[in-house]
């Protein structure tokens, strides 16, 4: 598993603001969609490409476009959400799909309520989206998901991370051709399975739940 921690000035600064208690919802969410675009572009130096042949005004030149099949881009529900907009205007030729995950706030164990994939994924690069990467285990359920369908890479996208989950990611997709881009790493999980210092429920404040 190979883990990226993106250190650009721009990326911490919006990060604080997340953090910020204080930041309205409204903030939250736009804050959220830009720090995805910045870590898309770490997230997809790896995309698959071919070559292709174009006209341009001045003469005939070869560029490259997004092999086929397309990228496929998985947010987990509902938190995950909040990051697509960011993701696909980076790259709006890529399929989406959907996971519902939901975590028992006792065993902290995550659930799938819901999917919406392609039943085959063979030779597909998947991007996963969700925001806390805490205690790993909806993440690391999500990506076995995915490699059980076919998928031959995953990277997932993630504003914040713990040790801990990192650890347990690690171990849950161990063999597997998995890329964790972050916008930070944090301290440690507190005894409720949250980040510190983190920035609370990412899906409440994204939705004004809280």
């Amino acid at each position: 598993m190979r883990v990226h921690v993106a250190d650009h000035p721009l990326i911490t600064h919006k990060l604080t603001v997340l953090r910020n208690k204080n930041t309205p919802s409204v903030i939250f969410r736009a804050l959220t969609e830009e720090l995805v675009t910045l870590l898309a572009y770490e997230a997809t130096r790896a995309v698959r490409v071919e070559p292709v042949d174009i006209e341009t005004p001045v003469t005939s030149t070869t560029g490259v476009t997004l092999s086929q099949p397309k990228p496929l881009v998985v947010p987990i529900l509902r938190a995950g959400l909040g990051m697509l907009e960011g993701m696909v205007r980076l790259m709006p030729s890529a399929e989406v799909g959907f996971l519902g995950m939901v975590r028992n706030e006792e065993t902290l164990e995550p659930t799938t309520y819901a999917e919406r994939l392609p039943e085959d994924l063979s030779d597909r690069q998947c991007f996963v989206l969700d925001p806390m990467l805490a205690t790993g285990g909806s993440l690391g359920t999500a990506i076995e998901f995915l490699f059980k369908r076919g998928a031959v890479d995953v990277t997932a996208i993630c504003l914040l991370a713990a040790p801990e989950g990192l650890a347990a990611l690690e171990k849950a997709t161990e063999g597997r051709d998995v890329t964790i881009v972050l916008g930070a790493l944090d301290e440690r999980l507190n005894e409720h399975g949250y980040i510190v210092p983190g920035l609370g429920d990412a899906g409440d404040r994204l939705y004004g739940t809280v």
